[in-house]
């Protein structure tokens, strides 16, 4: 696995060009298919899950829109380029521990097919920004592709049969990964986790589901998927992330009206601890990533892009600090390295620096 180009080029929903993206980090759709005659990927023999890669493999050859994916085994490679992916989103920690999990990576990594993990596929596509319309586009166009050459297990009544019976129906998932800081600031945001959880979706952390929300990052996404059409699913999480986003628009004038000041001395002592510490661990450095990307937003701070801080979430956690390095790094060489990538990334604007 050529692992330079996960230095050289990072993904490209990190890029901030998107609508809402000072609030909104990306949009990400996921369907879940498996194989009609073959076991669910947990209670398969291993030599179904090989006959699921197979027939995966063949179908990606003949799709018009996946003529320049990856493909990597989970089982030949080691565990630091196994957390390497899950930081980028590309893998779950369920995938990483399947024994014959396979993903298939799209260029710009806007695309990802992962094979065994709870179901045969996981199809997922990503935008940067609020942009569920044309992620879902995009996965259309691909599922059907792959149709033509799988032959899914779909029931009339039920529609796509999955593992899991939350994901019968459309097996459809779409999320936004959110930041909320200014809802955290004015204490609000207890009261919009609970609204967003009485309307069928569900919050989860940055990485998903049993993970923690740190630096006021979540993900937000629809819980139901039967019942409901997928255009049906894009418009709902749309419309409420629209909502969210506009609390948290009131909530960021409300503390620059009323407490800029203390927002100001909030934002610049993070600002000036990440681009002077010599020595930071991943939690803080997501919860100060947090507050400089709050100034960011509102323009408090103009000399870096939304695009930087967006990377540096994913390029200062464990597994990128230690690939940067060309070595396995000990916790407090990892807080010292990553230190180091960050000031290097905040003091230099545009340009990327490891």
């Amino acid at each position: 696995m050529d692992l330079k180009k996960f230095i050289d080029t990072p993904a490209q929903w990190l890029n901030s060009s998107g609508n809402h993206s000072n609030i909104v980090i990306s949009t990400r759709v996921r369907l879940a298919r498996n194989i009609e005659g073959i076991p669910f990927a947990h209670c398969a023999k291993e030599s179904d899950l090989d006959k699921v890669i197979f027939q995966i493999k063949e179908a990606i050859k003949n799709n018009s829109y996946l003529t320049n994916v990856t493909m990597v085994e989970l089982n030949k490679v080691n565990d630091l380029v196994k957390q390497l992916l899950m930081e980028r989103h590309l893998i779950s920690r369920e995938l990483a521990e399947s024994k014959k999990g396979v993903v298939f990576i799209g260029d710009k990594e806007i695309m990802n097919i992962m094979v065994n993990e709870e179901d045969h596929l996981r199809i997922q596509t990503f935008a940067s920004g609020l942009d569920s319309r044309t992620t879902w586009e995009m996965i259309n166009k691909i599922d059907d592709e792959l149709s033509k050459y799988l032959n899914y297990a779909y029931s009339s009544n039920w529609g796509y049969l999955t593992a899991c019976p939350t994901n019968v129906g459309t097996g459809m998932r779409t999320s936004v990964m959110i930041h909320l800081p200014a809802l955290n600031i004015t204490n609000q945001i207890r009261k919009i986790l609970h609204a967003i959880s009485q309307v069928g979706l569900a919050i989860r952390g940055l990485y998903g589901e049993g993970t923690e929300a740190l630096g006021n990052f979540f993900q937000i996404s629809n819980q139901v998927t039967l019942g409901r059409n997928e255009q049906e699913i894009t418009d709902n999480t749309e419309k409420i992330t629209n909502q969210i986003i506009g609390h948290e628009e009131k909530a960021r004038e409300i503390l620059m009206k009323n407490n800029r000041i203390q927002l100001e001395d909030q934002i610049m002592r993070a600002y000036a601890t990440l681009t002077h510490a010599r020595v930071i661990g991943s939690k803080e450095a997501l919860e100060l990533l947090s507050l400089v990307r709050l100034g960011v937003g509102i323009g408090l701070i103009k000399d870096i892009s939304l695009k930087i801080i967006n990377e540096l979430l994913v390029i200062s956690q464990p597994a990128h600090v230690q690939l940067f390095s060309g070595e396995i790094l000990s916790s407090p060489a990892r807080d010292v390295k990553r230190a180091l990538i960050i000031q290097k990334n905040l003091t230099r604007g545009e340009e990327r620096n490891v």
